[in-house]
């Protein structure tokens, strides 16, 4: 996969959500174990993941398995 350097959410606001949702999740992840999907794209198609997240640093997503996701590419979180 390659993962362009722009963001896919353009609101500020749909931005500081993703982000806040990305904490609790990590917080479920790695407390309960829960599985959430993470919706993300690459340069050209769109995915969608049923995971744990494992820990969150400024620019990525770690998940199982040192697998790591670009945040600016997530555009939904269902948890």
């Amino acid at each position: 996969m390659h993962f362009p350097t722009t963001d896919v959410l353009q609101d500020k606001e749909e931005i500081a959500k993703r982000l806040s949702d990305l904490d609790k999740v990590t917080i479920l992840g790695n407390g309960d174990h829960i599985k959430v999907e993470l919706f993300f794209e690459d340069d050209s198609t769109k995915y969608r993941v049923d995971t744990t997240v494992w820990g969150v640093t400024d620019a990525r997503v770690i998940l199982k398995q040192g697998i790591v996701l670009p945040i600016n590419r997530i555009y939904k979180i269902v948890y």
